[in-house]
């Protein structure tokens, strides 16, 4: 082996001192040392301290934390590497000292004013961050901030009786009360789970806004509706549609409503092919739209959503919608979770009271922030089983006794084993009898050309993955159930690669096909020598020579990343070991709320609780800016890094 083959590139074979040590035991990445040490060669600083401080503040937002919380860090710091490490024998610089190093350092501003030179690294008391996340977190707190303390012109105060016309049959108390919320508050935040009807409430809401501009004799709203992904943008656009299908309204809103379409974030603010973080759309030239609407907001990065707000102009409406127990951005923040957080976490909320709808005022005395006005939490579930219902809870409440209790339910199948390990073969044998089931009524179905009752059994089941790689990752189930299918339906898996039946998943936007990242789709039987990849698509159907498809792979499994907004009949859903650095609370509750129906956990009593264990704590200052310093939240606990 040569010299050059036995270099680890996760390894800085010349850096100094501490950066050294944190970087041999991985903690610290190469990319951290090198940004570390270009900052420190800017001011000719050499303080090993001062260096390893910024290496970790640039290592925060790759993990996707907004700032790095010195006086903690050395109790949740976490390593690149599945081996255990013993992190307390580093040599970690007491708080003070660290702090007092930072002071002094010509690298570092300090305190939320903005005095004197820009420097690359802000210092808040113990947190250290990167300055340009310090910017985007104190200017999107205070964007937030001014929505919540303004009221829309205009704002009509008789909204019950079409409150009831169009809610009419609707039990659930708190989607009303979310509507009504969208007219009277500048800034609305509906948050729930899956099932909760946030897409049904969202289609009343702009039914409802239509309705009251009608009423003022004013222009029609212009609308917009968006998400941060093309697959999450297409699945509101077409809730929407089926929504104003049914509404009781008059033909000219219901005609607004099936006009409107949905884009992602980034078309909609105006994407700049020469610039990741910088838009068409922004503080100096704002978006024209009266109402904007975001869906699945829990996937919104810190920097997209600041880009985002500041170019939302201040006297139109801003309303998101989100599962803040789902799976965060990749991206640096938690921004629904740190928004909505206190409501969820029990805190007092100031939402609009039933009395509001009569245009009475919240109470002065209510100490709550004016944020709190806009947050509406729908907590009843219309979609799945009882059982399901009862896990979900659970998880989202971390009560490991309660999940393991609950994972006896009728709708509910758990399954104590490892994947990965030999002898969980026997255990599979209900997951290999649906797999094998699904697989067959999609291959019958495409056989014969019909495409709506193939795509509809492509639903009926799916696997789901932590991981794509290894014993319990995407690539190996597909491969296993491509076997067992091979060797119990006839015919399976002929005419190659485009065989019918085989079940598709998009990997990347097509905007000239309408096809998005995490479509799922079927190859389906066209003539007798033709096959096509067909897409369900509003209720129609798109077919396309499996020539024209770009990126596309095998989709008999998926990751539960990949999954968010998709649902099944029946999900199963396969635990990685309690070891795996992804496997958190949230990743387990957006596995389990991909089922309809029925619910198979595969996975020991050590992984659940490990799961439930690892709530994603990112470091963030967002929610205390919200909320004042008296919020009990996750971005004051120790935040795992």
């Amino acid at each position: 082996m040569s010299e050059l083959d036995a270099v680890d590139v996760r390894r800085v074979r010349h850096a100094p001192g501490l950066l050294r040590t944190f970087n041999d035991i991985g903690v610290l990445s190469t990319a951290d040392v090198h940004v570390a040490r270009r900052l420190a060669g800017l001011v000719g600083e050499s303080d090993e301290t001062v260096l390893l401080g910024a290496a970790l503040a640039v290592r925060g937002p790759r993990l996707g934390h907004v700032h790095v919380d010195l006086a903690s860090i050395h109790t949740t710091a976490t390593v690149d590497s599945d081996e255990p490490v013993d992190l307390s024998a580093l040599p970690w610089p007491t708080a003070k000292a660290w702090v007092d190093r930072l002071e002094a350092s010509a690298l570092v501003s300090i305190g939320e004013m903005h005095a004197g030179k820009r420097t690359p690294l802000r210092l808040i008391d113990t947190w250290l961050y990167l300055d340009r996340y310090w910017r985007e977190e104190r200017q999107l707190a205070a964007d937030l901030r001014a929505f919540s303390d303004a009221t829309p012109a205009g704002a009509r105060t008789d909204l019950l009786p079409a409150l009831d016309r169009l809610f009419a049959g609707q039990a659930d108390a708190s989607q009303r009360l979310a509507a009504a919320t969208a007219v009277l508050q500048r800034f609305t935040v509906v948050a729930g789970g899956p099932g909760t009807g946030k897409t049904t409430t969202v289609a009343r809401i702009v039914a409802l806004l239509a309705e009251q501009s009608a009423a003022a004799g004013a222009t029609p709203p212009l609308i917009a509706l968006a998400a941060p992904t093309g697959k999450a943008a297409a699945r509101l656009e077409e809730a929407v549609h089926a929504e104003a299908a049914v509404l009781d309204v008059d033909t000219g809103i219901r005609e607004q409503l099936l006009g409107l379409s949905a884009s992602t974030l980034h078309r909609l603010l105006g994407w700049r092919p020469d610039s990741h973080s910088r838009f068409r759309h922004r503080r100096s030239n704002r978006l024209p739209h009266d109402v904007v609407i975001v869906d699945e907001t829990s996937m919104v990065s810190l920097s997209l959503m600041a880009r985002l707000v500041e170019a939302v102009r201040p006297e139109s409406r801003l309303i998101l919608v989100g599962d803040p127990g789902q799976l965060v951005s990749i991206e640096a923040g938690a921004v629904l979770g740190d928004i909505v957080g206190p409501v969820s976490d029990g805190l007092p909320a100031r939402p609009v009271e039933r009395s509001a709808v009569h245009a009475q005022d919240v109470a002065a005395t209510d100490p709550s922030p004016p944020i709190a006005a806009g947050i509406v939490v729908l907590d009843r579930v219309h979609r799945f089983g009882a059982g399901i219902a009862r896990v979900a809870e659970a998880i989202r409440r971390g009560d490991a006794d309660a999940v393991l209790a609950a994972l006896t339910g009728d709708d509910v199948t758990w399954l104590e084993s490892d994947v990965g390990e030999a002898q969980a073969a026997d255990a599979l044998a209900l997951v290999r009898t649906d797999a094998v089931a699904a697989g067959r009524s999609v291959l019958e179905a495409a056989r014969a050309g019909a495409v709506i009752e193939a795509i509809e059994a492509l639903a009926s089941f799916r696997i789901l993955c932590a991981h794509r790689r290894g014993p319990h990752g995407v690539a190996n189930w597909t491969a296993r159930i491509e076997g067992w299918l091979t060797a119990e339906v006839d015919g399976f898996g002929a005419n190659g690669r485009w065989y019918v039946g085989r079940p598709l998943l998009v990997t990347d936007n097509d905007y000239e096909l309408q096809l998005y990242n995490g479509d799922t789709g079927v190859v389906v039987q066209r003539s007798q020598s033709r096959v096509s990849a067909a897409f369900e698509r509003r209720g129609a159907v798109l077919q396309f020579s499996p020539a024209r498809l770009g990126a596309v792979e095998t989709a008999y499994a998926m990751t539960i990343h990949k999954s968010q907004g998709s649902q099944f009949d029946t999900a199963a859903v396969l635990l990685p070991p309690a070891t795996s650095r992804i496997l958190t609370r949230e990743l387990l509750y957006t596995a389990v709320t991909r089922a309809r129906e029925r619910l198979i956990l595969v996975g020991t009593e050590d992984s659940i609780r490990a799961a439930l264990s690892r709530p994603v704590a990112r470091a963030s200052g967002l929610r205390r800016r919200l909320w004042g310093p008296s919020a009990a939240s996750r971005d004051d606990a120790p935040a795992s890094g």
